[in-house]
């Protein structure tokens, strides 16, 4: 049975453009826009739902996730349950997670266990990377396999020495196959072992807060590292994309490469955005709550990473969401900042600080969507399916009000974790209602979706390339 839903009265905002429409759904997808008030659908419709005054935009697309990941002695504390209910919270319908290969293991073996968490547990549509730990004959083989079904991006680190560094020679033999393969290679660039003689010098002079964390992952190491992936990728013919861009002088290096034609292609995310050394720098340990990899900034790099966002050299803004609780997980770096699980909650926040973004005059609503909706979905082969609102599309849709104001606080926000990155922050606007698939998963700020409905998703390969 057909069952229609009808949005009507609100202001359809896409990447391309903003028109008021009501939008129809059909068994999961979006049937058609049409003028406000065309009678003969509401008289059709199963479900009315009204918008007057709302936006009524896609559902977000968080292509860096990384819920129940190992790191550290820990785990990071979302679930797959616990941390896609919190994106739905917060206006997001599609994540994009890492599946992690170990030391030795195949990617078979890390791509299944990464199914058994999700499946079964997602309250909204999910896919994977895949986390190139071992770079070798048999794992290049792999690659290809992977991405005929669909699993098309794969994840390399120039930083972690010892858990998920790969050489340089690793580093291009993977971008030349992703070249023949039609993959992605997603690189995080930061020079890891410059930062380890930093690490040891530093705890060798007794500089163990976490402040230390960002002093020594210099804005050097991270461009430097940015510098030698484009070089590389560019030997192999491949495109590459760097993840969680922090530093002004990366976002230059990517800057030039684009400017040469090349396809590559950058990333930032909110904390970097919003949030500084100065949090790094709080006393009472409470800046371990702000470590991350790569790490905040001073506040002055916030300018070139906007400008980046709004001349589009940078693409894409996800969340890097890896939660792990101030207390029992942070403490482990009690005395040694090296010893602080990497990582920020944010998955919930990033559709919200965005819009405060548009009002605060760094970018417009239209980039506001496709920065966080429509360019991660054509990066990553979802985008016809994720990331707008058009007939044929999924029905991911968010109703959206543009002039709710609200506080962000660990004691009202929904993921699995004991602290808030943006703790007391005043933001406007707020999600109001989240369709996943047609189906209402938070309707009028009641959670109403189920664990399980979130489907799996295989991709295409990147849409900006070929």
């Amino acid at each position: 049975m057909t069952t229609r839903t009808l949005i009507t009265g609100g202001l359809v905002i896409t990447a391309a453009d903003e028109t008021h429409a009501d939008v129809l759904i059909e068994d999961g997808r979006i049937a058609a826009l049409a003028a406000p008030g065309t009678q003969e659908w509401s008289a059709s419709a199963d479900r009315v739902l009204d918008a007057t005054g709302k936006y009524v935009i896609p559902g977000g697309v968080d292509v860096h996730t990384h819920m129940e990941l190992p790191f550290g002695g820990t785990f990071a504390s979302d679930t797959f349950e616990t941390g896609t209910k919190a994106a739905a919270w917060g206006g997001t319908t599609t994540i994009v997670d890492f599946a992690v290969q170990t030391k030795g293991q195949s990617l078979r073996a890390g791509l299944d266990a990464w199914y058994a968490k999700a499946d079964g547990n997602c309250a909204i549509d999910y896919g994977f990377h895949m986390i190139l730990s071992d770079v070798n004959d048999r794992t290049l083989k792999e690659m290809d396999l992977l991405v005929e079904e669909g699993l098309t991006s794969f994840k390399l680190f120039t930083a972690y020495p010892g858990v998920f560094f790969s050489d340089d020679g690793q580093i291009l033999r993977a971008m030349q196959r992703a070249s023949s393969n039609g993959g992605m290679i997603m690189m995080h660039a930061e020079n890891g072992l410059a930062i380890d003689v930093l690490v040891e010098q530093a705890l060798q002079r007794g500089e163990t807060d976490p402040r230390y964390h960002g002093e020594v992952r210099k804005a050097l190491l991270e461009a430097e590292a940015t510098h030698r992936v484009i070089k590389l990728a560019q030997v192999a013919g491949a495109p590459v994309y760097v993840v969680h861009v922090s530093a002004q002088e990366a976002v230059a290096e990517l800057a030039r490469a684009r400017d040469e034609g090349l396809p590559v292609f950058g990333e930032t995310c909110p904390q970097y955005l919003f949030l500084s050394t100065d949090n790094l720098a709080e006393p009472d340990f409470e800046g371990a709550k702000y470590v991350c990899s790569t790490p905040l900034r001073p506040r002055e790099h916030q300018a070139a990473l906007w400008r980046g966002l709004r001349t589009n050299d940078l693409q894409v803004v996800s969340t890097d969401h890896c939660p792990f609780c101030f207390v029992g997980q942070k403490e482990l770096g009690r005395g040694d900042f090296s010893k602080i699980p990497n990582g920020l909650p944010g998955v919930e926040n990033r559709m919200d600080l965005l819009h405060q973004a548009v009002l605060d005059g760094h970018i417009s609503r239209r980039r506001w969507i496709e920065i966080a909706c429509a360019t991660p979905a054509r990066m990553f082969g979802l985008y016809g399916k994720k990331g707008t609102i058009a007939p044929g599309a999924d029905a991911d849709v968010v109703i959206y009000d543009p002039a709710a104001e609200q506080v962000m606080s660990a004691e009202t926000h929904h993921m699995n974790v004991d602290y808030s990155a943006y703790e007391g922050k005043r933001v406007t606007g707020r999600v109001e209602s989240v369709l996943s698939r047609g189906e209402l998963v938070i309707d009028q700020r009641e959670f109403v979706g189920r664990a399980g409905h979130g489907a799996y998703l295989a991709r295409g390969t990147s849409q900006y390339l070929g």
